[in-house]
This record gives structure tokens, C-alpha cells and sequence, in this order.
């Protein structure tokens, strides 16, 4: 008796190409070999601690683990030995709260806004800028500005107060500075400052130069961060915005900003705020346990915003991303400003990627940013 076969089932399996990096599968080999021409996955990306899934940003990674669908096991892992601030997965819960009580920080104690003299000012800052009390293993610098308002409505961003602190977290230089323009809104509200705090201010020229030691560790300006010079690595956020009204530029590869690094971003590239950041990442810390109580918040901004407790935050920010351990990555990534290039490569070399395995693939994927990660190398190398 002949038996009618359905042809569906007598269909050879449809083969599957799955990114190495972030698992999508793929029907066809020259998709998988698009999708890793756009991805720029790379060992700098966020990774899931349980499955090893590549991510674009924190955030990602984090909806990944408790979003509205999250990857059943890694959720429940994370639930149990999951760091809430680096998203970290640790061995036991013992192991989880000894790391918690080293990842969860509190907010520093701000400068506030005590009145100084003129004179008092600068002997404040003429002391910190001996480099001399700059750490000799200090190869970044926090800076943050405070702005008040001018034109004729009030819009105009004017720096009036700016500081600089150490990766130590140590007082480099603070001054109120002296506006070029009428001051047309104090903004009290935010940045707690009137007339007469900014009556003897240090005039911007003066200040610009006390800065420009600084980063320059006392060299010539225009000396770079390479083959010996000591010129640092400025940290902020929205740093070239609070260097252009400080009417100051620095070179851009000398700059760590905390509103435009990727991993930090949202997933859409928007930036997150400040105080966000620090709240997520630093000390929001969750968890039922009394050992664990005191360290549940890091509020920062909320009243007046102070520079010095923006420095401290935005530089823990640094050290926090800076410090991950990428070290599968360190040798073969350390010739960072290659991505233009690979770009390029990818794009003509269409029929001898697809003859790859995906993971052959992905060992030739790069980052399309530069990796915090990478400095350490730097660091190692100028010691």
C-alpha cells in the first residue's frame, strides 16, 4: 500500500547562522556576515555574566537580565548572585555582599558655597597646583564647571565656578571665575551663587592658565599624552561643553566623557543624565540585607549642584568602566584607533567573510568606540 509522504517533512533542516557575539540567527551566511559589519562586536562589549551574550550598552544588558522579557536562566542567576550596579555575577550570595560593600558608594560631601576673599581663593589654589601634590600615578583629571546665566535672557551659559579634583579624589584647583559678560540670571536655585560670590572672582585668563598646568603637568601647552609627555586625561561630563565656555580645547583623545561613552549611553546613543548615572551605577544598591542598609543610596543634585561632588562622581564613573577586566582584549586591541580601517576592509572583503565560521568572524570584529579598559595599558606603559 503506497503511502502518500507530506514533502514538507522529507525537507532537509534549514541551517541556522548564529552571531557569536549576540546570538541572532540568520538564514543565510551573507545576512550573518551584514549583520557583523554593522555590529562592531567585540570583548569591550557589555556581557551577560551567565550566557555570555555581547550587548551594546548597560542598559541593554540590563533589560537582557529583568527587562519585560528577560532570558529566563540568566534572570533567575541574576535575581540571586546579581550585582545590581555593575551587573556582575558572583559566585555565592556571601561572595555577592562582600562585593556589594566595595561596588556601592555614597555621594561625596560637597564644597558648598562658603564666601572666601580673593586672597584666601588664591592661596587655595596657588598650593594645589604644585604638580608636585598631583599623584605620580594620576593619569586623569576630573573637571566640572558650574554656569550661571547671561544675555538678555538669561540663557547664555557662563562659567562662574569650576574644579578640578585627582583620581585620588584630592582638591587640584578651585576657583569662582570672574564673568566676561553681565550676569543676567544667577540661577540660584541650581547653582547657589549671587553677586557675591563672583564680586573677586579670578578673572578667566588666570584661570585658564591655572587649568592648563595642570593638565599639562607643568609641561608646555600642546604637549600630548604619548611617548613620555604628561599631559592627562580629562574626565567630565558633557566635558566640551564646560570646556567651551571655559574658552579652553584639549585634544579629543585625551578626553573621557561620561555623557558620550557607549556602554553608558542609552540604547537609542541618547545620554543619560548625571545624576542617573551615579544612581545606577555607583549606589543604588539593592537587597534585604542589614549589613547592606547603609549603603542603598547615591543622591547627588539634589538641591544645589556642587562641582566638587560632579568631579568625585563623574571620575568613580571613569575608574568604574575603566577598570573591567577585558584582558582577553588588552593585546590584540591595543591599536584602538583602527575602526575606519576595518570598516573599509570588511566592506571588500564580502565572499572571504563568507566562507568563515562566526567565530572566525567575530575574532575580526572590532569596537566601533574606544574601551575605558584600554587606558590601563596606557597607564602601564608611561609608568
Amino acid at each position: 500500500m503506497e503511502v502518500d509522504s507530506d514533502p514538507d517533512l522529507l525537507k532537509p533542516p534549514s541551517t541556522r547562522h548564529k552571531c557569536s557575539a549576540c546570538y541572532k540567527q540568520f538564514k543565510k551566511k551573507e545576512h550573518l556576515v551584514e549583520h557583523m559589519k554593522c555590529s562592531f562586536h567585540s570583548v569591550h562589549q557589555p556581557r551577560c555574566g551567565v550566557c555570555k551574550k555581547h550587548c551594546k550598552s548597560f542598559e541593554s544588558l540590563r533589560e537582557h537580565l529583568t527587562g519585560p522579557l528577560p532570558k529566563s536562566n540568566c534572570s533567575t542567576i541574576y535575581s540571586e548572585r546579581g550585582c545590581n550596579l555593575c551587573l556582575k555575577i558572583c559566585d555565592s550570595l556571601t561572595s555577592l555582599n562582600d562585593h556589594k560593600k566595595i561596588c556601592c558608594l555614597s555621594a561625596p560631601v560637597p564644597l558648598g558655597t562658603t564666601k572666601k576673599s580673593d586672597a584666601e581663593s588664591q592661596i587655595e589654589v596657588s598650593n594645589s597646583n604644585d604638580v608636585n601634590l598631583i599623584g605620580s600615578g594620576s593619569k586623569a583629571v576630573a573637571l566640572d564647571c558650574e554656569m550661571v546665566g547671561g544675555g538678555d535672557d538669561g540663557t547664555l551659559d557662563v562659567c562662574a565656578r569650576v574644579c578640578l579634583i585627582d583620581e585620588d579624589e584630592n582638591l587640584l584647583f578651585h576657583a569662582y571665575v570672574h564673568p566676561l559678560i553681565s550676569v543676567t540670571n544667577y540661577r540660584y536655585e541650581v547653582t547657589g551663587l549671587t553677586e557675591e560670590h563672583l564680586s573677586n572672582a579670578m578673572p578667566l585668563k588666570e584661570v585658564q592658565e591655572k587649568i592648563s598646568q595642570i593638565l599639562y603637568n607643568g609641561e608646555s601647552t600642546g604637549s600630548e599624552w604619548s611617548d613620555g609627555a604628561k599631559a592627562r586625561l580629562l574626565v567630565g561630563h558633557s566635558i566640551k561643553h564646560d570646556l567651551d565656555c571655559l574658552r579652553m580645547n584639549y585634544p579629543d583623545h585625551l578626553l573621557r566623557d561620561t555623557a558620550n561613552y557607549r556602554p553608558l549611553m542609552k540604547t537609542n546613543l541618547v545620554s543619560h543624565p548625571l545624576k542617573y548615572l551615579t544612581r545606577t551605577y555607583l549606589g543604588q544598591c539593592c537587597g534585604s540585607s542589614a549589613s547592606l542598609s547603609w549603603l542603598s543610596r547615591y543622591d547627588i543634585q539634589s538641591g544645589t549642584h556642587d562641582p566638587y561632588e560632579d568631579c568625585v562622581s563623574v571620575m568613580r564613573l571613569y575608574k568604574r568602566m575603566r577598570d573591567l577586566n577585558h584582558k582577553e582584549s588588552i593585546e590584540a586591541s591595543f591599536s584602538v584607533h583602527r575602526t575606519e580601517s576595518f570598516r573599509v576592509d570588511l566592506s571588500s572583503w564580502t565572499k572571504e567573510l563568507e566562507t568563515m565560521t562566526p567565530d572566525e568572524l567575530y575574532q575580526m570584529s572590532t569596537s566601533n568606540y574606544t574601551c575605558w579598559c584600554l587606558d590601563q595599558r596606557q597607564n602601564a606603559n608611561t609608568n
